[in-house]
């Protein structure tokens, strides 16, 4: 009887760790997609901890739509805006994940590591009750400060990504406005043949918003809003004068693709000065040890053979 109830309590655990690395498989691989404006769909993809996390932030989103929350659930509305994740995830939801990755990942996540550090240590080690606590404080700041981590670096991709198109995209509208086509029929054209990268989405949203009702001026302050990149604000903010002042925008555009490629070789020169700087340590930590052993490795070993 004991061997049958070991057997059947084995099973059942083997059935939920089973289902319980099949759900955390499915979760891993999972894609969400958005639907622009245009009508296209767009790949965001959350990280993993973020997509398992999820379908338990309704247990804390109401707690995070209290008034007292309000300025930061703002804040975090302008980063998942500007990093292209407001489609995905709500200020609520994002509020929710802060909390909810450090108070489930680190307990999950420490136990295995924990476990495996102990036993490479030994558990005769006078220190290593001082090394697991340091190690599980690391562990827990980490988890912390990984969802603050994350959106930054969607926001700087994302970025990244619009200042590489934002001179051919200036182009292409200045080439079709002095050629004669209405300014808004010539952002459909770039939408129309660009593939949905940032760039291309915003200025969809832009179209969609006029296509509501907004005024184009209307339409371009909230694109400046949404993405908040100085040289995305400092061309909406002279489109917009040059709408006001009724200055031709095909010159506009003109100025302002000049001064966006003087500003991208600017950058450009200087990370080419910083390379030197960044490739220092790489320099003396790994080529300068590898460069001596591959030239004295050799003779170390024969005056090690011979006794010198």
């Amino acid at each position: 009887m004991d061997l049958i109830i070991i057997i059947s309590l084995a099973l059942l655990w083997a059935v939920f760790a089973a289902g319980i690395t099949w759900h955390l498989a499915q979760t891993a691989f999972a894609i969400t997609y958005v639907t622009l404006a245009d009508g296209r769909r767009q790949e965001r993809r959350l990280p993993m901890f973020f997509r398992v996390l999820l379908p338990l932030t309704p247990s804390l989103t109401p707690f995070f739509r209290k008034p007292r929350f309000r300025k930061a659930r703002e804040q975090a509305l302008i980063k998942l805006t500007s990093g292209g994740f407001d489609d995905v995830i709500s200020p609520d939801e994002f509020m929710a994940l802060r909390v909810l990755t450090p108070l489930v990942v680190v307990p999950v996540l420490s136990i295995p590591v924990i476990s495996a550090f102990a036993w490479i240590q030994g558990p005769t080690d006078s220190g290593l009750g001082v090394r697991l606590v340091a190690l599980f404080g690391a562990l827990l700041l980490t988890m912390i400060l990984y969802p603050s981590w994350w959106i930054k670096q969607a926001v700087a991709l994302r970025h990244r990504l619009i200042l590489k198109a934002l001179p051919f995209v200036i182009d292409l509208l200045t080439l079709s406005v002095e050629a004669g086509l209405d300014f808004m029929t010539a952002i459909k054209n770039i939408v129309e043949r660009r593939p949905p990268d940032p760039i291309a989405e915003e200025l969809s949203r832009v179209l969609f918003e006029i296509q509501l009702g907004k005024t184009r001026r209307e339409a371009l302050s909230r694109l400046a809003e949404r993405v908040r990149q100085p040289d995305i604000q400092s061309l909406v903010m002279a489109l917009v004068q040059a709408d006001e002042l009724g200055v031709s925008i095909g010159a506009t555009l003109r100025i302002q693709s000049d001064q966006i490629r003087a500003k991208r070789f600017m950058r450009a020169e200087k990370l080419a000065n910083e390379a030197p700087v960044k490739m220092l340590f790489p320099l003396v930590v790994c080529i300068f040890p590898a460069v001596f052993l591959i030239m004295l490795g050799p003779i170390i070993l024969q005056m090690l053979k011979y006794g010198f």
